[in-house]
């Protein structure tokens, strides 16, 4: 049996958008805070990290937003260990309403064990992994899958810029991973606004676009006072949805700083349920690059249920 560990948290009111949901950034935040928790829970808190010179850095997010929480409703989030390797360690999550039942958003992290003076991966000790996993690996763990790659950016493709705020870093120094989710966030919406659909058209219309899927990299740390520039452009565009591609790069030396894609839904913000993409909203996007890219099925994804 693979052990589970779970944590509830009370959805506060500045953790929800302009939606009224809870933003698709605090899930990972509630997700990391959990994942903090089950190491303690087996031996491994922070002051032992500490001692032992080592500590965890997300790699690779992979997050499915399935039903929304709004204020004052609880999240019950369940993680368990599916593998580790020599320098990664890979987490699944489960957010539950705690008082409904209902999945509401499910992910995979891998995790890496560094060294925390060079940042180097370091090999995760046998007795460590013991404290993971007692009974050993899962035989059945699905197989890792490598972040898909970006599809060639279209001539004149969209981009913005930012700069790293002291709001934006953790106690490592460097850029929070979820925080990266509010850049991709607030890029979307910077590309909306740029063809002609700012938030406020779109609320008048009556709809709004959430994310379904973050599926993001983290390759290089950005650190207080660095730019960063977002490019952005979209492939896969259905009848309700359509695939966003984000390049983060540091102009200052090329650096690539995190790759991502974005599956985003079109809503109806008076019932929350998908709707066709509107005419006037469609044109804007033409044209668009073909289909270059595709995401597997969720269940061959990386998303396997606890043991037992």
């Amino acid at each position: 049996m693979l052990p589970t560990h779970t944590r509830t948290f009370r959805v506060r009111h500045y953790e929800c958008d302009g939606y009224g949901h809870l933003n698709h950034a605090n899930y990972l935040r509630y997700m990391q805070e959990t994942a903090f928790d089950a190491s303690a829970a087996v031996g491994y808190d922070s002051d032992r990290y500490a001692a032992l010179g080592h500590t965890w850095l997300i790699r690779d997010t992979d997050i499915e937003y399935l039903a929304p929480l709004h204020y004052d409703e609880e999240a019950a989030v369940k993680t368990w260990v599916i593998d580790m390797r020599r320098v990664r360690s890979r987490r699944a999550y489960e957010v539950t309403n705690a008082r409904t039942g209902d999945l509401c958003a499910r992910a995979t992290m891998d995790w890496v064990y560094l060294d925390t003076d060079t940042l180097r991966p370091e090999s995760i000790p046998p007795a460590m992994q013991a404290a993971f996993l007692p009974d050993g690996p899962p035989a059945d763990a699905p197989v890792r899958d490598r972040f898909p790659g970006l599809p060639e950016a279209p001539p004149g493709v969209f981009t913005t810029r930012r700069r790293v705020e002291w709001r934006d870093i953790d106690p490592m120094g460097h850029v929070n991973n979820a925080v990266y989710l509010s850049y991709l966030e607030d890029a979307g919406m910077a590309v909306a606004e740029a063809f002609g659909w700012p938030f406020e058209r779109m609320e008048a219309a009556g709809f709004g676009i959430v994310a379904r899927r973050h599926r993001i990299e983290y390759r290089v740390p950005a650190v207080m006072g660095d730019e960063i520039e977002i490019a952005t452009w979209i492939s896969e565009v259905r009848a309700a949805s359509a695939l966003r591609h984000f390049a983060m790069t540091r102009p200052a030396d090329g650096a690539s700083i995190a790759r991502a894609h974005t599956r985003w839904v079109w809503v109806d913000i008076t019932t929350g349920h998908a709707m066709r993409i509107p005419t006037g909203f469609m044109d804007a996007l033409r044209p668009y690059p073909p289909d270059q890219v595709s995401f597997p099925p969720a269940g061959q994804q990386g998303f396997p249920p606890p043991g037992g």
